[in-house]
């Protein structure tokens, strides 16, 4: 090889490098994400929420792409959520971003906002996990109802909570702080020790106490049932010499006026006039997302009678694409008042039936 001169070996990890760059700088964020271009904020941040979890380098540690994965949708998230990004991106790509400055490239951490900068379960007992250090102090938790409709827990939604945080703030002066129980050795005499336990501490800056508000968004997802429960890691009260607690928010399903949910399957009851139940009927009934589910029948419907809508119920928390059933029970709408002699000859020749009266109990099997 001439001096000053490439081998073929080097000028194809040179080129490849080159294509790898070039590939970075022209993501499809919106591809990454899953999305339509056309995608409103609430779909991106559900998209990136999902995705991020199933991605997240600490739950696919044999994954050796999980890292560069996790990297490209942060990055996608930060352009996407921004509305002045999104528009520069959408005109002039990832290029135009570079261009302009002040994007991370993936060196921004929408995972912490989501989820509190933790994953794979929270630390609620407090202190840190590895034995046989000083456990760090942390706050008490705090524990709020969250009241959602059943209409945010069918198709999902983000709920905006203010949130009045408790925090403490540096000011000048010190102050005894950390005080532990240590054993100390003293000298009573020649030859003479003599072990003691004593309280020491250390000294901190001073801090005073004050509240801020705060907006968090909490997210109610598809399926998420009553009881439920939503942390958000080092948001609850403040330890004035540790970590702030928790804040968890317990999902509370509101009382629907139509809908009954019993897991993941939905109960309803339609009242119909004697006429439809005897003639038969078609009708529409409206769902929780505003779709219409057809509902007819052709023979008789009997008080009681049911019938059973299949995926037309809640969605399944863990697979959102499995639904459960739609119970539909009939109530006969009888008319009132008396019918004339005529008009009971007329019921008996159309009903075709006898007389019939059986008493028996009812409530057997309840």
């Amino acid at each position: 090889m001439l001096p000053g001169l490439f081998s073929w070996h080097q000028l194809f990890l040179v080129c490849l490098i080159i294509l790898q760059i070039l590939a970075a700088a022209n993501r499809d964020f919106y591809k990454i994400l899953g999305v339509s271009r056309n995608a409103d904020e609430r779909t991106i941040k559900k998209a990136y929420r999902k995705l991020a979890k199933k991605y997240h380098p600490d739950m696919n540690k044999d994954d050796p792409k999980a890292q560069e994965k996790f990297q490209d949708l942060s990055a996608a998230y930060e352009c996407l959520s921004d509305a002045e990004n999104r528009k520069i991106y959408d005109q002039h790509g990832e290029e135009g971003l570079q261009k302009k400055g002040g994007f991370d490239d993936g060196g921004f951490d929408p995972f912490e906002s989501f989820f509190g900068g933790s994953f794979g379960g929270f630390n609620f007992g407090g202190g840190n996990r590895n034995q046989g250090e000083r456990q760090t102090p942390k706050g008490g938790s705090v524990r709020m109802d969250l009241h959602v409709t059943l209409e945010e827990l069918y198709v999902g939604d983000f709920i905006e909570v203010l949130r009045v945080k408790p925090s403490y703030t540096k000011t000048s002066g010190t102050r005894r702080c950390n005080c532990r129980q240590e054993m100390r050795t003293h000298q009573l005499g020649p030859g003479r020790f003599q072990m003691m336990q004593e309280e020491v501490c250390d000294e901190c800056p001073q801090v005073r106490y004050e509240s801020k508000e705060q907006v968090l968004e909490v997210e109610v997802e598809m399926g998420m049932t009553d009881g439920q429960e939503y942390p958000f890691p080092n948001e609850g009260e403040p330890h004035i010499d540790g970590e702030p607690g928790d804040l968890i928010f317990t999902i509370r399903e509101m009382k629907h006026a139509k809908f009954e949910r019993r897991g993941d399957d939905l109960f309803t009851n339609i009242t119909i006039s004697l006429l439809d139940a005897l003639n038969g009927f078609q009708m529409e009934i409206e769902h929780l997302d505003g779709h219409k589910v057809h509902i007819a029948r052709e023979k008789v419907t009997w008080p009681g009678a049911k019938i059973r809508k299949k995926n037309e119920g809640m969605p399944n928390y863990n697979d959102n694409t499995a639904k459960g059933e739609l119970v539909i029970t009939f109530d006969i709408d009888f008319p009132r008042g008396q019918l004339t002699e005529v008009e009971r000859e007329m019921v008996k020749q159309v009903l075709k039936q006898e007389s019939k009266q059986n008493v028996y109990n009812g409530l057997q099997g309840f």
